[in-house]
């Protein structure tokens, strides 16, 4: 009787936690595949400030950086993290650096999406920050990671499901100047951050 208990409680849990752990996975894809997809595309590096729509704003479509890797991969999920970084730093200015790295006094929904200190306090307060580690199997398929490139200049990308030729990482897309790319760079960067958003 006690065992038939725990089979019918296991299978219950089971057909609860089946829907969640689809859609987790259907996010996870599409994300990847989003983020992957922007590697064929032929975008110019470019940080210039543009004055865009909002909500749903985007730099035109031959420039990015690394934050329009991610902003326009979870576009394709419906999550417009320019709107969300908004309202968010909108009602909580003080913990985001704005003022202190560019000296803002306001909001400004056409580049504060677009800075990767920015992302990483959203990422910390509505995602799950994860552990900074040298170790590449605590980096799964759809984590974004954050890095300081020399010049103490910020850094983001996604990491997919594609591994390294030597099968020991995952790769990352990101845009460090040359445009999206694939690229096995985990580890080539000091790692400042480490985060998992919008795919529980």
């Amino acid at each position: 009787m006690t065992k038939n208990i725990f089979l019918s409680a296991g299978l219950l849990l089971a057909m609860v936690l089946t829907p969640a752990i689809a859609d987790t996975l259907n996010k996870t894809d599409l994300l990847i595949d989003a983020a992957i997809k922007q590697t064929k595309d032929d975008v110019t590096y470019n940080g210039a400030y543009f004055k865009i729509a909002y909500p749903m704003g985007d730099v035109p479509a031959e420039y990015g950086v690394c934050t329009d890797v991610v902003i326009r991969a979870y576009r394709k999920l419906g999550v417009d993290l320019q709107q969300l970084v908004h309202e968010d730093m909108r009602g909580n200015f003080s913990l985001y650096p704005a003022k202190r790295n560019w000296g803002q006094t306001k909001t400004d929904t056409n580049i504060d999406h677009r800075r990767v200190p920015n992302l990483q306090t959203f990422f910390t307060r509505h995602g799950k920050k994860l552990a900074v580690t040298n170790k590449p199997e605590d980096y799964q398929t759809g984590d974004l990671v954050t890095w300081i490139l020399p010049g103490n200049l910020p850094h983001i990308g996604i990491v997919t499901d594609k591994l390294s030729a030597d099968g020991q990482r995952l790769l990352i897309v990101h845009n460090i100047g040359a445009g999206p790319k694939l690229e096995d760079m985990l580890f080539d960067y000091p790692i400042s951050g480490h985060y998992r958003y919008g795919l529980f």
